[in-house]
């Protein structure tokens, strides 16, 4: 037998990566991922439920619970991150990202510059 990876029946060696260079989750990454899960979103609604904050701050709480919560499925459950064989999976996310914020923000930039040109004459 030579010194080579030996690969499984999925094309995946012992330590979980796959021929192509990517690696799949363990099972405790995948669990830390859904505990951060359930807690980001609990969070949210207790202060909800609460109704002791004001509702601003509540809103910048859920806000902010999302992107975290966003980061935490990147990392745990894609498994996005820094390494070289993530880097091109990355940079179509990033592209994506930069694309439906481009799609969002014109919509809303056109209906508003739409909505004060057909008030001028009220």
């Amino acid at each position: 037998m030579d010194n080579s990876k030996t690969l499984h029946a999925h094309g995946h060696d012992a330590h979980g990566h796959n021929a192509a260079g990517g690696s799949h989750g363990t099972v405790k990454s995948y669990l830390i991922g859904f505990v951060l899960a359930v807690i980001l979103t609990v969070i949210p609604f207790k202060l909800v439920m609460d109704g002791s904050l004001p509702k601003p701050t509540i809103l910048l709480i859920i806000l902010g619970m999302a992107l975290v919560q966003i980061i935490v499925h990147l990392v745990y459950f894609l498994h996005m991150d820094r390494s070289s064989e993530q880097r091109w999976n990355v940079m179509a996310f990033s592209f994506t990202v930069l694309v439906v914020a481009i799609v969002i923000i014109g919509s809303i930039w056109i209906m508003h510059n739409a909505n004060a040109l057909m008030m001028i004459g009220m």
